[in-house]
């Protein structure tokens, strides 16, 4: 019996014994098990994976940059995202996911995946496997509990419960490697968690699964663009100790396998804050950049140049192509409210 077949019998047998015993709660139960059945499916979808930097012709990398006159700013407006409202949540997706597809956004470089989702109290994702991507979650607002099988112990809510409950600030990552599985949910009793699921392609397959939890302060995010996600440090080649040891190419940020660099600001209005592509810590010359304004009161705007200008309302992106390590790209606030501005720099 193929996977599909199995999954699907099972999912028909679990909702009739729920529709019979407890038919309130029908609806809710139906959704939820829907949409995750549908993210195991697509979690298991071979990634593609991230090409090796060419460091060995460094002319055609400077010729490359001199023919580059402008950089190519591309608006991805929040009414292109893909959505879905389940009810108990409420899901954008910047790239394909799920039941959503448009070949025009598959992924910017290492970049496959950046969900927006608010989750009601009391719900979640049901455990569900993941492999071969760098999966992490952004906290905007809300709490959002994760559990692992590397953190699970006991039953949930036994005395042997392990959990990470992340608040505002917090960043949960996760390396899917050679397979993990986890479950994120929402466990306060009324308020909505708002946060932003990200998933990178790594440099390489069959990785040791590994978890990270880091803090961001809002304080140092008013200060400028603050790095949260780095390179492991060792690179491709790391060994089983350099793995272990964890060293991201920049201090005081989260370790992700891949050239990708992941940051956050706080901008007040009438403020501009710039951002170096390549963050410093990359090893590719050539680089991507994705710029995202999440929705947070429909009060913020941003004007983005990176020599070409574009201007970003909440839930819109760009994609900043034709920019070089060291480039600067500019960000000013210019509506009436703080802007949180995120920052995916890949190639």
């Amino acid at each position: 019996m193929s996977r599909v077949v199995y999954i699907t019998t099972v999912f028909a047998l679990f909702l009739s014994i729920i529709g019979f015993y407890a038919p309130q709660h029908f609806t809710t139960v139906k959704d939820s098990l829907t949409y995750n059945i549908k993210l195991h499916l697509y979690s298991s979808i071979p990634p593609l994976i991230t090409p090796k930097p060419d460091t060995n012709n460094p002319m055609a990398a400077v010729a490359a940059k001199a023919a580059a006159k402008t950089a190519k700013v591309t608006l991805h407006l929040s009414k292109a995202r893909g959505h879905a409202d389940y009810g108990w949540l409420r899901t954008f997706h910047s790239f394909s996911f799920a039941d959503w597809y448009d070949p025009k956004f598959t992924h910017f470089g290492a970049l496959r995946v950046l969900n927006e989702d608010r989750v009601k109290a009391n719900s979640g994702f049901p455990t569900h496997p993941h492999r071969d991507f760098e999966i992490f979650s952004y906290i905007l607002s809300g709490e959002l509990t994760h559990r692992d099988s590397m953190l699970k112990k006991g039953a949930e809510g036994g005395e042997s419960d392990k959990f990470f409950r992340m608040k505002r600030g917090d960043v949960q990552f996760t390396t899917g490697g050679t397979g993990i599985s986890h479950s994120e949910f929402n466990e306060h009793k009324q308020d909505t968690a708002h946060f932003l699921q990200i998933w990178a392609m790594p440099w390489k397959k069959g990785l040791t699964p590994r978890y990270h939890t880091m803090h961001f302060s809002d304080e140092e995010k008013r200060k400028g663009f603050l790095p949260i996600l780095s390179p492991l440090k060792a690179g491709e080649e790391a060994t089983v100790k350099e793995e272990e040891e964890a060293t991201p190419a920049l201090p005081s940020t989260i370790p992700i396998h891949a050239d990708f660099v992941m940051a956050a600001g706080i901008i007040a209005p009438g403020t501009t804050f710039e951002w170096a592509a390549g963050g410093h810590s990359t090893k590719q010359n050539q680089r991507k950049v994705y710029v995202h304004l999440p929705m947070k009161s429909g009060k913020t705007r941003v004007f983005l140049n990176g020599r070409e200008s574009k201007t970003l309302n909440e839930g819109d992106g760009a994609f900043v192509e034709n920019v070089y390590a060291g480039d600067t790209i500019t960000v000013t606030s210019n509506g009436v409210a703080d802007a949180e501005v995120i920052i995916l720099d890949t190639c």
